[in-house]
């Protein structure tokens, strides 16, 4: 009817009649695109079916798809002004060459067994698989109950796994999900493992407790490996030290080290040979042996004031050094020759004994050996060969009246230190035929002993790296006196001296040169009364004395 208006409303562009369902409005960006693409001008009452709206979408996103990849490598070139004001769509999916699995809700995806007793993979474990196995698990997809363990897919379940596309598509969800496990994990490794290149990681303390020495000793040691060492794909210097402190220090072995730094034992031995190595060149020189010390220095400032008054001349200008040796526990060997020399009678066990020489404040001095543990290596032979060869110059860096305090191991040795102008300090022996010794014999032993434990701790000192204080393997044996000295050197750089002295030393060593020179008032009286003969009658007392108590 005229008049009436229409009955229909048609699509302005396909001309077709549209349902209510089905008709859509033109808004101002739709009739852009109709007057861009078709020409045509749209009216207020005009309308557009759905269908040829969605055309409208799919096409504005596929051309704002190729302007963010034009506009991706024209970004560093193009005004800060218009970067900023350019706002950038991505797709709701994306394409990516990971392979993925198939997805299906009916059979298993790992075994290809149908269902109904079929189980949705949790997320943990499609993240698990995508870790070890760099493959893309799809959401919804299900597997036998067999295959997993604890939200976490078996060993054998994760090497089943085949990957039937060679790309998968994300969405914008998904990729973020995927990139928030990362960072986690990542974040988690980086939190637990042992990691000495990064300060922050390992406290003060870690570093004592798995080196031996703090932060800044471990920063102060690295230099002097930088420069040998050289930085792998598996690891760096600093955590070449590492591994070889903390070898030292624990004595993990390397298989369980290799899993604890990731790498294999291959580098792991290599690692621990070139550091070895390095600071056997670079550092030891520096903080071991008689030709890094001065004598004046071992005097003035190694030297406690108490040694000096107990056994020196006044003059102040005598270096006392207390000698002994210590062991060090190796394999049997399946050598009959090597075996019989490094057998210990004392012992009873095959062992090497290295010889340390300290001051009296427990400073090493030097690091001889080692040397074998038969009966043709003791104390006393030791020390001549040291003497007889002439080792590290140790004849010109004795000067005459200088003091060596030692124990009675070293008896046999007093006729070449007298030649050589040295004093020597031992405890007292019992002769042949006596009982106990005099009074004056037990108080000159008392002062030696006064000075010589210092030895005793230095030797303690070292088994605490636990490398050297268990049995150690044949094929180490010709590095023990290297391990040895690098720990010393690392106890005289980094660690406080052993006995440090106290402000009253003089005072204190003349008390006891005093006391030890006095008449044993009570042995003249047991002499005397013959008390030590005497017998002793014992008698039961009787009430009266109890009540009195």
């Amino acid at each position: 009817m005229p008049g009436s208006g229409p009955k229909y409303y048609p699509c302005v562009l396909c001309n077709k009649r549209t349902k209510p369902h089905e008709r859509r409005s033109i808004n101002k960006s739709v009739a852009k695109y109709l007057k861009k693409n078709f020409l045509i001008t749209y009216k207020q009452e005009d309308k557009i079916c759905n269908t040829c709206r969605h055309k409208y979408y799919v096409q504005e996103t596929r051309q704002s798809s190729v302007v963010q990849h034009i506009l991706s490598d024209d970004e560093d070139y193009a005004p800060p002004a218009k970067r900023r004001s350019t706002v950038l769509s991505s797709p709701p999916s994306v394409s990516l060459s990971i392979p993925s699995t198939s997805k299906s809700h009916s059979y298993c995806f790992i075994c290809k067994k149908p269902g109904p007793k079929l189980i949705v993979v949790p997320s943990q474990a499609r993240f698990s698989a995508f870790l070890k196995k760099e493959v893309i698990i799809p959401a919804g997809c299900r597997c036998c109950p067999g295959h997993l363990t604890e939200d976490s897919f078996t060993e054998d379940a994760i090497s089943k796994i085949n990957c039937t596309n060679d790309n998968v598509i994300l969405n914008r969800s998904s990729i973020m999900d995927l990139l928030k496990k990362l960072r986690y994990t990542a974040l988690q490794n980086e939190q637990s493992r042992i990691d000495f290149d990064t300060d922050k990681v390992l406290s003060d303390s870690d570093f004592i407790n798995l080196t031996g020495i703090n932060k800044d000793n471990f920063n102060d040691l690295h230099p002097y490996i930088k420069n040998t060492v050289r930085n792998t794909p598996t690891r760096s210097t600093r955590t070449s030290l590492g591994i070889f402190l903390f070898k030292l220090k624990s004595r993990i072995s390397n298989k369980v080290l290799s899993t604890i730094f990731n790498i294999s034992r291959s580098s792991l031995r290599r690692a621990i040979s070139c550091v070895r190595q390095a600071l056997v060149n670079n550092f030891v020189p520096e903080n071991l042996g008689f030709k890094h010390i001065s004598h004046d220095d071992v005097v003035n400032m190694h030297t406690r004031p108490l040694a000096q008054t107990l056994f020196g001349d006044g003059a102040n200008t005598q270096a006392i050094l207390v000698l002994d040796c210590t062991f060090m526990y190796i394999q049997k060997s399946g050598n009959f020759h090597s075996q019989r020399r490094s057998y210990s009678l004392h012992k009873g066990r095959p062992l090497v004994k290295p010889m340390v020489v300290v001051t009296t404040t427990g400073y090493f001095v030097t690091v001889l050996g080692p040397y074998l543990a038969d009966c043709k290596n003791n104390d006393a032979a030791i020390l001549k060969h040291m003497f007889n060869t002439n080792v590290e110059d140790i004849k010109e860096w004795v000067q005459d009246d200088d003091i060596f305090v030692v124990d009675r191991g070293f008896r046999d040795s007093f006729e070449l230190l007298d030649d050589l102008g040295i004093k020597a300090q031992m405890p007292s022996f019992l002769m042949k035929g006596q009982k106990q010794m005099t009074t004056d014999e037990a108080n000159a032993s008392r002062l030696v002993t006064k000075v010589r434990w210092v030895v005793e701790s230095a030797n303690a000192r070292i088994k605490r790296w636990k490398y050297l204080s268990h049995v150690l393997s044949n094929k180490q044996v010709p590095y023990i006196g290297y391990y040895v000295c690098i720990v010393c050197g690392i106890s005289n750089k980094y660690l406080p001296p052993l006995s440090p002295g106290c402000d009253n030393e003089e005072a204190l060593a003349a008390k006891m040169l005093y006391l030890s020179k006095r008449v044993n008032t009570l042995k003249q009286r047991v002499e005397e009364e013959n008390l030590e003969r005497r017998k002793t009658i014992w008698k039961e007392p009787d009430n009266h004395t109890f009540e009195r108590m």
